[in-house]
């Protein structure tokens, strides 16, 4: 067998697993009920997730925590948070962090 036809044959195979295990949600012969603490948790998984990547960004430099205050991420997310309970929306405390992350990083070189 060939490499391309190989190649056509592995993504045929997963096609046909990812549409029998989508389709077994998707398209069930009777009402499936969902758990109402599921139902809560699934509607905070996109934050959660979303803390999980930035959380390491904003917290450790060099894979070490950090030691000091004086850091621009840091700031910048705490000026972004901050902004975000204040107003909401999500242009109003991306530019908040940024107003601030980058003065501290290229002008005082945190």
């Amino acid at each position: 067998m060939s490499d391309t036809a190989g190649t056509a044959l592995a993504i045929l195979g997963l096609a046909l697993v990812t549409l029998i295990a989508r389709g077994s949600f998707l398209f069930p012969e009777r009402a499936v009920k969902v758990p109402e603490a599921l139902l809560r948790a699934l509607q905070v998984a996109p934050l959660a997730a979303l803390v999980a990547v930035l959380a390491p960004e904003i917290a450790l430099v060099d894979g070490h925590l950090l030691d000091t205050w004086r850091s621009a991420r840091l700031a910048g997310a705490l000026a972004a948070t901050a902004c975000y309970a204040w107003r909401g929306g999500v242009l109003a405390p991306l530019t908040a962090g940024l107003a601030l992350y980058l003065p501290l990083r290229l002008g005082l070189g945190w």
